[in-house]
């Protein structure tokens, strides 16, 4: 798609032909009428991401996700963009940008490539809601300025190599206060592991256990403090573009002005993971969208047997069933962003969105790489692209099973998690 924010989207008509719809952003929202829920300026900024996505950015992800490389010249040009909380949508800054605004920013990135989505959530997501929950009100008003307009570029540093569903219990990483003639200094050792983004992160939030009183505490390292390594994680089959990074942590020190004061058990960490399940919520639906479309536009083209692949039975079958999967998915998301939005959040609500958005998500991508046939285990198409990347999402902030079991114990009352 290509053109204005006024012709960026197209309807179906009866006899199958793309025809545009003047002022609408999303083909397959028009669907669920998704488009009514933002006010004219939030498609205006939404309208400026898209032109940015389609002529800059989309013609890039093929080649880097090839060569596992991330297009770094499109990272100054995104955040110039102004999206995080755009100043025409905040009135100069004085108030947050809406929920739902955030949530179709995060879905229009992924439907253009689930690495982009990654990467800006990293900042945008993860990092912000570390210090929005972690932060003690004066660091909060020393270091969110600075998170929104990304002259602190940070990420969330939880995961470890031997734990991630079990993070909680499992979390190796260790943190000793030191007292000193000029503050207590807190000395981390341990491992990070799929931290995406922390090769261009000004500081990691490092999450470790305090050998005092064995709670969790956070803390913001410099990323090129005294004791911190990265390494690359190579091989990888999905979010090839992304970068992820192993850390280790060997001796390092970090001042008590710079461990994040609100965090002071795993209790607090769980609090921000409502927040960014909900986020990864949203990219699943933006995947889908992602490859509906590209699996769309490649049957509308594609002649097999001399008549369109769309004209077929069993091609319109799959594609209704895809469309449904995404319509459905959008109801789920809008709703939770709803609540959240009224100052609900839940562990089940987040859990819920997340599990059902990537199991739709994960047949949507395998249905839309069915329909393209052969052709849609290479680049060319997209399909490729999102249906490998989807597996990466499918497991990340809560894999399906744990996401379950976050459900049934609000349903049952009873924890059915191993010690």
């Amino acid at each position: 798609m290509a053109g204005t924010t006024t012709e960026l989207a197209s309807s179906v008509n009866p006899a199958g032909a793309a025809s545009p719809t003047p002022g609408r952003l999303y083909e397959v929202a028009d669907w669920y009428d998704a488009e009514s829920l933002l006010t004219p300026d939030e498609r205006r900024v939404l309208g400026r991401l898209r032109d940015f996505l389609e002529e800059k950015a989309k013609p890039l992800v093929g080649d880097y996700w090839e060569r596992g490389e991330f297009p770094y010249e499109i990272a100054q040009p995104l955040i110039d963009l102004d999206l995080m909380e755009p100043a025409e949508l905040t009135e100069g800054r004085t108030k947050p940008a809406r929920g739902i605004y955030q949530g179709f920013r995060i879905f229009e990135l992924a439907r253009t490539d689930a690495s982009i989505a990654t990467f800006y959530t990293a900042q945008a997501g993860l990092f912000r809601t570390a210090i929005r929950v972690g932060a003690s009100e004066e660091q909060k008003r020393e270091w969110m300025p600075k998170v929104i307009d990304f002259s602190l570029k940070g990420v969330f540093s939880l995961t470890e190599p031997e734990s991630g569903s079990d993070i909680a219990g499992g979390l190796a990483t260790t943190a000793r206060r030191e007292p000193g003639e000029n503050g207590d200094t807190w000395i981390l050792d341990g491992e990070k592991r799929w931290i995406g983004g922390a090769f261009t992160a000004d500081v990691l939030a490092v999450f470790a256990r305090d050998v005092a009183d064995g709670q969790v505490k956070a803390f913001l390292v410099p990323r090129e403090a005294p004791g911190v390594t990265l390494t690359k994680i190579h091989r990888k089959t999905a979010l090839r573009m992304m970068q992820n990074a192993h850390i280790t942590l060997d001796g390092v020190r970090v001042t008590e002005a710079d461990r994040l004061h609100n965090v002071n058990s795993f209790k607090d960490v769980a609090a921000m993971l409502r927040g960014m399940r909900s986020d990864v919520a949203w990219i699943a639906t933006g995947i889908q969208a992602g490859a509906f479309e590209a699996a769309l536009r490649y049957v509308r083209e594609r002649e097999q047997f001399g008549r369109q692949l769309g004209s077929f039975q069993l091609v319109q079958e799959k594609l209704a069933r895809m469309l449904g999967n995404l319509t459905s998915s959008l109801s789920l998301v809008v709703r939770l962003t709803e609540q959240q939005e009224k100052g609900i959040y839940r562990d089940q609500d987040s859990a819920l969105a997340k599990m059902q958005t990537s199991l739709l998500m994960r047949e949507t991508v395998a249905l839309a790489r069915e329909v393209v046939g052969g052709n849609g285990i290479t680049l060319d198409t997209d399909v490729a692209r999102f249906h490998a990347d989807a597996e990466a999402v499918y497991s990340y902030e809560g894999t399906h099973e744990i996401n379950a079991l976050i459900i049934g114990r609000a349903l049952t009352g009873h924890s059915a998690f191993t010690k």
